[in-house]
């Protein structure tokens, strides 16, 4: 994913993880939205406003879940079979093994 794109898609996926958090928060969990009222034929009755944020969840979401999905199939595509750590223990078991010194041992009095 070292493209321009993966790392566009990224951002605004960070970006609508950040929308999608706020959106539901907003939300109050009775269906009201944080005491907005007023008059019933008004455009931001709490009905109204509990319908756009819905829809706006809704959607935030459908575009999570698509940059989601997307972002793994970048991710999957730019495996090179080994990792780092997997490249460095293959180098540390080519290397050859030094035999240990052989030290003297002087028995023990009994």
């Amino acid at each position: 994913m070292d493209s321009f794109w993966g790392h566009f898609i990224l951002i605004v996926h960070v970006v609508l993880a950040a929308a999608l958090v706020g959106v539901v928060l907003l939300q109050k969990s009775e269906g009201g939205v944080l005491g907005v009222g007023g008059g019933s034929g008004g455009f931001m009755t709490a009905r109204g406003a509990s319908d756009l944020l819905t829809r706006t969840t809704a959607i935030l979401a459908a575009c999570f879940i698509t940059t989601s999905i997307t972002l793994a199939i970048l991710g999957a595509g730019t495996g090179h079979g080994t990792t780092d750590i997997e490249k460095a223990i293959a180098a540390k078991a080519a290397q050859p093994v030094k035999p240990l010194p052989i030290v003297p041992t002087v028995p023990l009095a009994k």
